[in-house]
């Protein structure tokens, strides 16, 4: 019997969380329309292979989704977008010494305007994707909350998108756990039931960011960060390194050879001088954050007593907060290391009240 509940479009990047969200809105009687987005051209690549968000591969595992549904499908070439909105972003966050986060990028200015104007160019009003987060509305206002699966929630990547498309946005998978999503797609007999998570930013599947922002700025005709030297607080030079873009704030990994026997971690890095600064962990943390660009999901607020969290599995920090213009003054009730340009998301309780980009403690 032919669907007939209301029109809506499901965001559908190839994986099993999408598919299925999409398949339990065609069960429960919705006429479902599938979009696939374009965003890079991964071919002769390793995400050719699949488990990459929007990759070829993915590409056509979403269109045999949608056939096993028996909906329509169309791919939206948004490649051209991707490109200036997010990847340009993510290398010249790394060549001015930042640490940029793709996603939150890519759903504040792709995942949802653009496939929004789409679904309504065909007559629907509401977007579904398969993020594992809620959208609550308690009758005053809507409100975007954590997902149930605490190790699955994805609101933080979320805070960006647009406050004024919330009520038409759904995400059906955020009432419940991982296993439990994996469970109804075998039920519901999805191609990809058991097709493995995505790990890596999906336009870098090997994950040598370093590597990938250095060929990406010579493509743009980009002179790439000099190598320098690694100091220590006092400027003594303990190691070399091939440019500032391979570290970020609070590493401690991939270091080199240093002529020192501690644990060292990076305090700063300053892409100018070609100069990246390590010693204690204590030295890369922070109890005080300003956080830029902010973009609010809740009634703006002069003050507020909430949580904080610059990372994704990072957890969240109690802190008091002020606001002016578009920033927010942070002051932590515990340290933690937060690199410059990461997203830094506000918690009421398990509601996003706003998020921005973390600023430079002494700069813009």
């Amino acid at each position: 019997m032919p669907a007939s509940g209301p029109l809506v479009v499901a965001a559908l990047s190839g994986g099993v969380d999408s598919a299925t969200a999409a398949a339990l809105l065609v069960e429960q009687g919705y006429r479902v329309v599938g979009m696939t987005m374009r965003l890079y051209d991964a071919r002769g690549t390793a995400a050719s292979s699949g488990g990459r968000c929007c990759g070829p591969r993915d590409v056509e595992d979403a269109r045999a989704v949608s056939a096993h549904l028996g909906i329509p499908f169309y791919v939206v070439d948004l490649s051209a977008e991707f490109t200036a909105a997010v990847v340009e972003d993510f290398v010249e966050a790394y060549l001015a010494g930042e640490t940029p986060n793709p996603c939150v990028k890519c759903n504040q200015h792709i995942k949802f305007t653009p496939l929004l104007e789409r679904a309504r160019a065909i007559g629907a009003d509401v977007l579904v994707t398969g993020h594992y987060a809620q959208i609550v509305d308690d009758g005053a206002e809507v409100s975007l909350r954590r997902g149930v699966d605490a190790g699955k929630d994805q609101s933080y990547f979320l805070f960006s998108m647009p406050a004024a498309e919330l009520p038409h946005v759904r995400f059906p998978l955020g009432g419940m756990t991982k296993d439990e999503v994996r469970a109804h797609a075998l039920r519901l007999g999805l191609p990809n039931a058991r097709k493995p998570e995505s790990q890596e930013i999906c336009f870098v599947p090997d994950g040598d960011y370093a590597g990938f922002v250095s060929a990406q700025a010579l493509k743009r005709g980009r002179s790439l960060p000099a190598a320098g030297a690694i100091v220590d607080a006092g400027g003594v030079v303990l190691g070399r390194h091939e440019g500032t873009h391979r570290f970020t704030l609070g590493q401690h990994r991939g270091l080199g050879n240093l002529s020192t026997k501690d644990k060292l971690y990076v305090t700063s890095i300053d892409p100018a001088r070609a100069e990246v600064t390590v010693g204690p962990k204590v030295d890369a943390e922070r109890s005080e954050l300003v956080i830029r660009d902010l973009r609010w999901l809740a009634t703006p607020r002069t003050s507020l007593t909430a949580s904080v969290q610059v990372r994704h599995r990072g957890a969240p920090i109690a802190a008091e907060i002020t606001f002016e213009g578009d920033r927010a003054h942070v002051r932590l009730s515990e340290t933690t290391v937060a690199a410059q340009g990461q997203a830094a998301v506000i918690y009421d309780g398990d509601r996003v009240i706003a998020g921005g980009w973390l600023a430079s403690p002494a700069g813009p």
